[in-house]
């Protein structure tokens, strides 16, 4: 048995459940009745704090991925710096000309190789993470700080 009420509602909500109920072809009543059974159930509330928080916890997985991966990086580019100050010296100014053509043409070879790796999916971070888990104990790189 149902009982019958009546209630006012604003011109443009009645004329959107109208339309809703026309589209769907089912009785505004039915429409009405799901949208009042959800808004009142105890439930919902709780349900959607879960899935907020399902989000939340994915999205804290990624951005602690993401930090790691800067963190890795940072740390190659430093260590590969260090290397490369403390091993290369400094060139006399008659050789500056060659060096500046030679590093041109390596740069070039190296913006390409990185390029290949990026459209590949290749990643430093995982490669590390690889050579670390199957040699515990040694260096990976073959450098030391």
């Amino acid at each position: 048995m149902r009982v019958k009420r009546t209630y006012r509602l604003p011109p443009e909500l009645a004329d959107q459940i109208e339309d809703y109920a026309a589209r769907k072809r089912v009785p505004q009543t039915q429409i009405l009745e799901a949208a009042l059974l959800s808004f009142l159930s105890p439930d919902g509330p709780e349900r959607l704090e879960a899935t907020l928080a399902r989000r939340l916890d994915r999205l804290s997985r990624q951005l602690d991925r993401l930090e790691q991966n800067i963190t890795i990086s940072n740390e190659a580019v430093a260590l590969f710096v260090r290397f490369w100050l403390t091993t290369t010296p400094p060139l006399p100014d008659t050789a500056l000309g060659a060096a500046k053509v030679s590093g041109y043409e390596r740069y070039k070879g190296f913006v390409e190789a990185l390029g290949r790796r990026v459209e590949s999916g290749s990643s430093l971070a995982r490669e590390i993470s690889l050579d670390v888990n199957s040699q515990p104990g040694t260096v990976a790189s073959g450098f030391e700080d």
